[in-house]
């Protein structure tokens, strides 16, 4: 059997563990390629210290299976970045599946690749989602046909456990989350604004108003492109 082609679009500002914690997960498989893609192979720096090297550029990357984008400040310049899009845009019809992390669906909305599907996104970026005449999910792992979205950032393992179990069945998803003894149990039940203290979700949205401004006016621009 040909292994299992997955591979994560990587920019500058990625929240590395929108990608790195599936890329753990899938990285169990006894048969797969892992590509991490961009425009160029020189590293590009994530929203902390971490440099990540890409393997393949959008020009030599083979046709994947799974295709991922994951999300962080710098997805938002992508939004209206017609070399990433395009790029999407020819692997999309190939690939068995179509995904993403956090808020790396707005990148699938904006090149038109999450039109008539449901989706989740980081719980900051569902109206921007739903611009996209998105059907926006709150589902910490949105499945709906071969679109399969994740949540924002901790909620990529949950989704590639999912995305295992799709492709190959509970038994190794589950064997996988052994492996990785993903077990959580957080110290505090503040990960959801629907659960976090009033004053940590008011303070939190003031200190990230700035940057939602940034993102609403280039969904704004990408929306007006379809």
């Amino acid at each position: 059997m040909a292994p299992l082609k997955i591979g994560f679009v990587v920019f500058p500002k990625i929240t590395q563990l929108d990608m790195t914690g599936p890329l753990q997960v899938f990285a169990s498989l006894p048969e797969r390629e892992l590509h991490l893609v961009w425009k160029n192979k020189e590293p590009v720096v994530s929203d902390s210290v971490l440099a990540i090297p890409p393997t393949t550029t959008y020009d030599e990357c083979p046709q994947l299976d799974v295709i991922c984008v994951p999300g962080g400040s710098g997805a938002d310049d992508l939004l209206n970045d017609e070399e990433t899009l395009a790029f999407l845009r020819r692997q999309a019809p190939g690939a068995r599946y179509v995904t993403s992390v956090c808020t790396g669906s707005l990148v699938l909305a904006a090149a038109g690749l999450l039109k008539g599907y449901r989706a989740a996104t980081h719980w900051t970026a569902r109206d921007n989602l739903a611009s996209f005449g998105v059907e926006v999910s709150t589902e910490r792992v949105c499945v709906d046909r071969n679109r399969v979205t994740g949540g924002g950032v901790t909620a990529g393992i949950d989704f590639a456990l999912m995305l295992v179990s799709l492709i190959y069945d509970r038994a190794t998803a589950e064997a996988i989350q052994l492996r990785i003894e993903y077990n959580p149990a957080p110290p505090f039940d503040a990960g959801s604004p629907d659960r976090a203290p009033a004053a940590v979700v008011a303070g939190f949205r003031e200190r990230a108003a700035p940057f939602k401004a940034r993102r609403n006016a280039l969904v704004a621009e990408a929306v007006a492109k379809l």
